[in-house]
């Protein structure tokens, strides 16, 4: 752009015209859809860079929002049919800093419904999304679509949300980098919520610098999101002065073996992360072998479900824009919701106690007793062992086929980082034979977000393994993408 080579309008075009030629030809759905004014914001910012000859941060880059971020002039569905007319009276706090620092919502991704399954992304508003990596199968979920939308190249910079896997499990099932922040690094106010007590939102780019990139304009204090009165009291940083290649020297590194067992893994994931260590030790790391046994049974018990309460709270904030009152109502009619979320949604919607007066309590990460106890056990391990991170493999088996749902998925994310608030980052660490990306994930200390990012850069820099997927490519079996709903191709503007 400084040269005069670029302009935020022709890049914006670009990916626009790619949208529009690849996303539905190709059956990968996954934007759910366009906005109208992304061309004439790139004229703005265009005039602006001749008037000031000043960049912003991000000035003029194209960004994939995960469809339950509110987007002032865009509905947000959260994946399902219930909420096609929900229209949010301002951006999700984290749009808004994107916005002011430059960066042009270009479209909105297909979501799984309500956030529920973090293992493929179907929604009753849009149907199935596929992964561009092999079309016959699932990006996970439950941002998928933005997973499968910056594979594919539909945008610089994609936004998901992350409950227990939902940011850092598609990227690593295509080939991207996916941060979740610690608990309390980034505002959630806009984001239509799963577990609010557990959610965060976070990059999903091509590159760790990317994201770097990102993080440096998200972070902040957010007057309606209490928890980010943690950011008030950490230094000022800059997560992409922290992107160096030398990171990995000298630290000590725990590799999570309860979480990479051979027994159960995928013998090719369980390769590749052996070489992961390998490499990390050749850039200068110290490599310990630890083990929580228990780790299944204890964070299956911390998990607390609060999604009517946060969901109706979520409501309340649209006034008059709410397509409903209680989320409880999209059971009345089953277009409204997807077949396979219906027995979960039953469970959910049965819960009409608060939070705060169930028994256990439904607390925050800094209020309640069992998962500070657990947080204590896990910085116990990494004390005892004068530990920096842990690794382990992001998901122990390959991405499923789209229609599978019996093959084991070896989801790793939601064991750790969603009860502790600790920070988390995906990053590509191979492929399978059969060409499948595969994901390391780093987890450090709470708030040691900007150092985390350096180890994953090094990491990255070393191995350079995330290689563009094949796509497009033919693939007219798959022009049938949603058989739960979906009423047609991605919308120009807003749902019927």
């Amino acid at each position: 752009m400084r040269r005069g080579e670029l302009t935020a309008e022709a890049l914006v075009s670009t990916y626009l015209a790619r949208i529009e030629d690849l996303d539905q030809r190709t059956g990968l759905n996954a934007i759910r859809v366009v906005n109208a004014g992304a061309l004439e914001s790139a004229r703005e910012f265009d005039r602006e860079f001749r008037t000031t000859d000043r960049l912003r941060a991000l000035h003029g880059i194209p960004i994939i929002v995960k469809d339950n971020m509110d987007t002032k002039g865009l509905a947000t569905t959260a994946g399902s049919w219930a909420m096609r007319k929900a229209q949010p009276k301002n951006d999700a706090y984290i749009v808004a800093r994107l916005r002011v620092a430059g960066a042009i919502v270009l479209a909105k991704s297909n979501m799984a419904e309500w956030a529920i399954s973090p293992l493929k992304t179907v929604g009753s508003m849009f149907g199935v999304t596929r992964n561009p990596y092999d079309l016959d199968r699932t990006p996970g979920g439950s941002s998928g679509g933005t997973a499968s939308a910056i594979a594919a190249n539909f945008g610089i910079i994609g936004l998901g949300t992350d409950t227990g896997n939902s940011v850092r499990g598609p990227s690593a099932h295509t080939g991207l980098v996916g941060f979740r922040p610690s608990l309390g690094l980034v505002g959630r106010a806009g984001i239509v919520p799963l577990f609010l007590n557990y959610d965060t939102a976070g990059p999903m780019c091509r590159t760790v610098t990317d994201a770097a990139k990102v993080m440096d304009v998200i972070v902040g204090h957010d007057p309606n999101d209490p928890i980010t009165s943690h950011a008030l009291d950490l230094p000022p940083r800059s997560f992409t002065a922290s992107l160096d290649a030398d990171a990995l020297k000298g630290i000590r590194i725990g590799a999570f073996r309860t979480l990479m067992e051979r027994e159960e893994s995928d013998p090719a994931i369980y390769q590749l992360m052996e070489t992961a260590l390998t490499d990390l030790a050749a850039a200068g790391a110290t490599i310990v072998d630890f083990r929580i046994p228990d780790i299944w049974k204890i964070q299956d018990e911390l998990w607390c479900n609060t999604f009517r309460h946060d969901a109706n709270v979520y409501l309340s904030s649209l006034g008059a824009g709410a397509p409903m009152a209680d989320v409880a109502e999209v059971l009345k009619d089953p277009v409204f919701y997807s077949p396979y979320i219906e027995e979960w949604l039953e469970e959910a919607l049965a819960i009409e106690e608060s939070p705060e007066t169930r028994t256990p309590p439904c607390l925050g990460v800094d209020e309640d007793d069992r998962r500070e106890a657990f947080r204590d056990l896990v910085v116990g391990h990494m004390d005892e062992l004068a530990l920096d991170m842990m690794v382990y493999p992001t998901w122990r088996y390959p991405p499923r086929k789209v229609s599978d749902n019996d093959t084991p998925d070896g989801n790793n994310s939601y064991q750790i980082a969603p009860h502790v608030g600790f920070p988390a980052i995906s990053v590509p660490m191979g492929y399978t034979d059969a060409g499948l990306p595969v994901g390391i994930q780093f987890l450090g200390r709470r708030f040691s977000d900007s150092q985390l990012l350096g180890y994953a850069y090094a990491y990255e820099q070393r191995t350079h393994h995330r290689r563009a997927p094949d796509f497009p490519t033919s693939c007219s079996a798959h022009r049938d993408t949603a058989p739960f709903g979906h009423r047609g191709g991605h919308q120009v503007r807003e749902a019927r």
